[in-house]
């Protein structure tokens, strides 16, 4: 039996003391919270860390974990070639501890938003579904799984 292959990414919300949170454009999916894969030997901090100063150039600290989510759809990648396995998504809160706002190659915009019109930017449905458990959290942490193909599906949601 071969050995399963799912995609770790993670996601990180970051407030500023203003009450703003940090939003990025993408090339393929609009306006997002920054974040992204997990590299081989890279703990999930670190990747977080690492993926927000390379999308916004903002430095961090991660705070605490806000939710927990598979998407259980495999599709084909924007090249309509390589296939996408399953993935495991970790989203985190973080506070901006420096940095400076700029944008990268895998950014063309980096703003502050305020947090009640963040939606207003967000289209992608499972991003947009994310941010609303952010939004509605009393401190736990949420398990979603859903799928993004080929429509979006929440098939289970709690607390954890």
């Amino acid at each position: 039996m071969p050995m399963p292959t799912h995609i770790v990414a993670v996601g990180g919300i970051v407030e500023n003391e203003q009450g703003h949170v940090l939003l990025v454009k993408t090339q393929h999916g609009g306006w997002v919270y920054p974040g992204g894969q997990v590299e081989v030997g890279e703990n999930l901090m670190d990747a977080l860390i690492r993926e927000i100063k390379e999308e916004s150039g903002i430095d961090v600290i991660v705070l605490s974990l806000i939710g927990v989510y598979s998407n259980t759809s495999m599709y084909k990648w924007h090249d309509g070639v390589t296939d996408v396995p399953t993935k495991v998504m970790l989203d985190f809160t973080c506070k901006p501890i420096g940095g400076e706002l700029c944008t990268s190659e895998e950014t063309s915009e980096v703003q502050w938003v305020e947090k009640e019109k963040v939606l207003d930017l967000i289209t992608a449905p499972a991003i947009r579904t994310r941010y609303q458990a952010y939004l509605d959290s009393d401190g736990s942490a949420c398990y979603m799984e859903y799928a993004t193909k080929p429509s979006f599906e929440i098939n289970l949601s709690r607390t954890i």
